[in-house]
């Protein structure tokens, strides 16, 4: 029996001592084996299954994919002392995780360093630029249209035009800040401005200018549709005078020949029967100038009342 106790207490401590001793590293991370506070060996960093001396040796993790770290908003002048808030970021890995170890030790710390050296490189780089080049990537033609400021223009060249660009502003502090984060065993991959804003006072100085420019805009754009407006009223007017008098030539011309043709026609018949013109017409006559109410004083011998007297008979 104390055999058996014996040989299980044994495997007991073989399996604690096997399963303390293995360590697994995953394709996330790497290894750095420690004795006693020193590197021991080459930093495990492909995937797979390790061993060390239990107890006494130590695995420290780190991770092998890309890091994330995230500045604080700043103020910042620009060159053309113009003040903003800039707020960036960047990508980080650990490239020597054994430098990495003995200075900085873990990711915590490690931020701390990047927050040291790249927030002063960004200030350093936008404070040389004017606002637009940390804007702007390129010349190209805007899509927006501002008033007065394609004429504006300062050293000989449009304000709106760029000689280094964003893109040049962010390598440049890549460049800058690269060489003394190698030292923590830190490569950075890239740093990128995530967001430019103006500060209060000065954003309502914006703001003001906007508003007053769209309305300059607006004014504009009101004060030709008023031109145009007026332009097509007059056009009208004189479409419809033209219409107007030709329509009235046209009606006078038309009015004329049918005057000619009647009297053509009244000649015809009072040359054909005049006296049976002469009665026609004295009768219209009587039609015009008499009704039921009517009271005439005639001579015996009237013209007019010579058809009368032939009607009583």
């Amino acid at each position: 029996m104390k055999n058996k106790s014996f040989i299980l207490i044994g495997c007991i401590i073989v399996i604690i001592l096997t399963v303390g001793s293995a360590f697994i590293v995953d394709e996330t991370e790497q290894v750095v084996i420690t004795q006693f506070g020193r590197v021991i060996g080459t930093p495990k960093k492909e995937p797979g299954l390790y061993f060390k001396i239990p107890v006494i040796q130590v695995a420290n993790y780190f991770p092998k994919n890309l890091l994330q770290w995230d500045g604080n908003p700043g103020q910042i002048p620009t060159l053309d002392k113009t003040y903003i808030w800039v707020d960036t970021f960047a990508r980080w890995r650990i490239t020597d995780p054994v430098k990495f170890f003995q200075t900085v030790n873990n990711t915590v710390s490690a931020l701390g360093r990047l927050d040291d050296i790249i927030d002063p490189a960004v200030r350093n780089f936008v404070t040389s630029y004017r606002l637009i080049e940390t804007v702007r990537k390129s010349n190209r033609e805007l899509d927006t249209f501002e008033i007065g400021l394609e004429n504006i223009k300062k050293d000989g060249q449009p304000s709106l035009s760029i000689s280094a660009g964003r893109e040049l502003i962010m390598k440049s502090i890549l460049e800058q800040a690269q060489p003394k984060l190698a030292q923590f065993g830190i490569e950075l991959v890239d740093v990128k401005i995530k967001r430019i804003n103006y500060v209060k006072e000065v954003r309502e100085s914006v703001y003001g200018r906007m508003i007053a420019e769209r309305k300059q805009i607006a004014e504009k754009f009101r004060s030709e549709g008023h031109g145009e407006a007026q332009k097509i009223t007059g056009e009208k007017e004189r479409d419809l005078k033209r219409i107007t008098s030709e329509a009235y030539r046209k009606a006078q011309e038309i009015k004329g020949k049918a005057d000619a043709e009647a009297t053509k026609i009244y000649a015809q018949a009072f040359g054909a029967d005049p006296s049976f013109y002469s009665f026609t017409k004295t009768l219209e006559l009587y039609n015009e100038s008499l009704d039921k109410d009517s009271s005439l004083v005639l001579s015996t011998d009237s013209e007019l009342f010579k058809y009368l007297k032939g009607y009583s008979k």
